[in-house]
């Protein structure tokens, strides 16, 4: 009989359902906090559409969002050595909501 694999120390076995492995595409994120927590909402801004919905919200501690930021760094450093810089769009209204260019779609 197989032994079953017993989680080695310090490691922990993360689990990605099929449903979740999809993703949510975001093209904003709006972030509050208090003194205990720092709250991530991901919305998917439309061109055209002026409503938008929260498609996913995170919550972490301050600890954890400060670790969240150093992840990020590091894989955008990564990222951008192996692709180069990543651009920044400059001049653009970094404000709500986002402006999309192009037509404006009809129906």
């Amino acid at each position: 009989m197989a032994e079953e694999q017993k989680p080695q120390k310090g490691k922990i076995n993360i689990e990605l359902s099929e449903e979740m492995s999809d993703g949510i595409y975001s093209n904003l994120a709006v972030i509050t906090h208090s003194n205990s927590e720092f709250v991530v909402d991901f919305i998917r801004v439309m061109p055209g559409v002026p409503k938008a919905k929260v498609k996913s919200r995170i919550i972490l501690t301050p600890q954890h969002a400060k670790r969240l930021m150093g992840a990020l760094n590091e894989n955008i450093r990564k990222f951008e050595t192996q692709n180069g810089p990543i651009k920044e769009v400059k001049g653009m209204d970094q404000t709500l909501p986002m402006n999309f260019s192009g037509p404006q779609g009809e129906a």
